[in-house]
């Protein structure tokens, strides 16, 4: 009984011996999901981040997925007015890489306070937003690496043409970096591809302005949505995505990005934005994700990657503008690849 006993306790500690170690890649680091070191275990990630604006002071929703020291990546939803939730498949792909990552909704987006006040909803409060946020979570050159999608995109370009001195690398995901442009391809290349009734009746509720119309919503969630939006039958959708729609804060998202999904119009204000002559200054590693059923013209993005100094392209030929879920095997397949490849000095 006694040497069946020494070797069962042998037997175990040799097994342990061959056990991969979960933690963040180092020896004696913080393991991925212990939080117990951390002052946001309470509340499971979550921190309210105080954001101090000319309006006064609000507070912004964070929550950090895992732990990894070198390997630190913010997320901007798009919108204007989103949420984190379109991320939320995210946690089927970094955790196994032993990836940190933070969801985060914007002022005046649903799980943050809402002051509601238009002067406030400029590019250039949003950087400074994303600024106080890196401040609080102690975000750096050595670890933070900064994603955008579709609006967050352009908060992406627009924070690393002010700080990429902070960055570590930079990911923009499905957005030009150019509104007329988008327009331009949108009106010129996406609509015609819709049958000529259908297009034709869209752009006749717009000329009437008549975007409450519920005809409106259905032509476009089942004849653009489903094309160039998320190519899966809406009653597939996740319900993350649905969560997302569904919290979107409608009085942010028309007064940034206009009524339109062809383009930013009327009295928009992101209407005229274009950083296009400015990329070239961007020197930190970059990323840039597009589609080929994208609302955002995939050859302008791989451009985009080329005129960084620093860039690459990956294409989800299979994906649209959420291609983070309808080709999720590219999309997360490069974006792991593309964080491994700098926190190791491999960019190319």
């Amino acid at each position: 009984m006694k040497k069946t006993f020494l070797l069962l306790t042998l037997s175990i500690l040799l097994s342990n011996c061959g056990k991969k170690e979960t933690s963040s890649g180092e020896s004696g680091s913080i393991p991925y999901l212990d939080y117990s070191k951390s002052d946001d275990q309470f509340t499971g990630g979550i921190t309210m981040i105080p954001i101090t604006t000319p309006k006064g002071t609000f507070s912004v929703y964070t929550k950090r997925i895992g732990n990894n020291p070198k390997m630190r990546v913010l997320l901007l939803h798009g919108g204007p007015g989103g949420t984190h939730h379109e991320f939320e498949c995210f946690d089927g792909f970094l955790p196994n890489e032993q990836i940190e990552y933070i969801y985060y909704d914007q002022l005046d987006s649903y799980y943050s306070d809402k002051p509601n006040d238009s002067t406030l909803w400029t590019t250039e409060h949003f950087v400074e937003e994303v600024e106080q946020v890196r401040k609080a979570l102690n975000l750096n050159k050595d670890n933070f690496y900064l994603l955008g999608q579709s609006w967050g995109g352009i908060l992406a370009m627009e924070y690393a043409l002010k700080y990429q001195d902070n960055l570590k690398g930079l990911i923009i995901s499905n957005m030009m970096a150019s509104a007329p442009a988008y327009g331009k391809y949108a009106n010129e290349v996406l609509g015609p591809q819709l049958k000529p009734e259908i297009f034709k009746e869209i752009k006749d509720l717009e000329s009437k302005n008549d975007f409450a119309n519920p005809r409106y919503t259905e032509l476009l969630m089942n004849h653009y949505y489903t094309q160039h939006i998320l190519r899966m039958p809406v009653d597939k959708w996740p319900s993350s995505i649905n969560t997302f729609f569904k919290h979107l804060n409608p009085n942010i998202y028309v007064f940034m990005q206009g009524h339109s999904e062809f383009g930013m119009t009327g009295n928009a204000s992101l209407k005229n934005w274009d950083v296009t002559a400015r990329l070239k200054t961007i020197t930190v590693p970059t990323l840039v994700i597009g589609a080929t059923y994208d609302t955002m013209d995939p050859k302008h993005m791989e451009w985009m990657s080329k005129e960084v100094q620093n860039g690459r392209f990956l294409l989800c030929k299979k994906g649209s503008h959420l291609s983070q879920y309808d080709d999720q095997q590219t999309y997360f397949t490069g974006l792991i690849q593309f964080i491994k490849d700098v926190n190791i000095g491999t960019f190319k």
